[in-house]
């Protein structure tokens, strides 16, 4: 069994190796690996309901990625499911997970629309909307369609 240690090992090496060309010449690699995002804050008192579209995107984003995110028109996004974890679990799993996939240009991330909590408000869902319109490298959330989880998910555009 491979245990955590050794996967996050693998993946920095693989992250950061240099191809070489077919001169023979090793090529620089243009990717940056960023730390893991811990700056964040908790939430107490759940917000959004579980119904509620989400929507966040910073001033002088190309409105064609805004809709790539809301018509669910993506190639590839990882996925993360966030269904029974604490508030503070869920923190904990989000900068992992976009640390390790800070390269890609989408993440998806689920998070549920708290039918099982008190008075239908989604206390992950707001943890989710705080977490990613702290986060540096997000540019922009968006609900997701029916298709990929609605309202009780969303995808996120990374800064690249």
């Amino acid at each position: 069994m491979i245990n955590d240690e050794d996967k996050r090992l693998f993946r920095d090496s693989v992250d950061t190796s240099a191809p070489i060309d077919k001169d023979g010449q090793q090529q620089t690699n243009q990717r940056i690996s960023r730390a893991a995002f811990t700056a964040y804050s908790y939430i107490t008192e759940a917000r959004l309901s579980g119904s509620k579209i989400v929507a966040h995107a910073k001033n002088g984003l190309s409105p064609k990625l805004i809709k790539k995110m809301k018509h669910g028109t993506i190639d590839f996004a990882p996925t993360l499911d966030l269904h029974g974890q604490t508030v503070v679990e869920a923190c904990e799993s989000m900068s992992q997970f976009m640390y390790h996939h800070q390269h890609e240009e989408f993440i998806h991330i689920i998070h549920g629309k708290g039918y099982h909590s008190d008075n239908s408000m989604s206390i992950l869902k707001t943890q989710v909307v705080s977490f990613l319109s702290q986060h540096p490298q997000v540019m922009a959330f968006n609900s997701c369609p029916d298709k990929d989880g609605g309202t009780g998910a969303v995808f996120a555009l990374l800064k690249q």
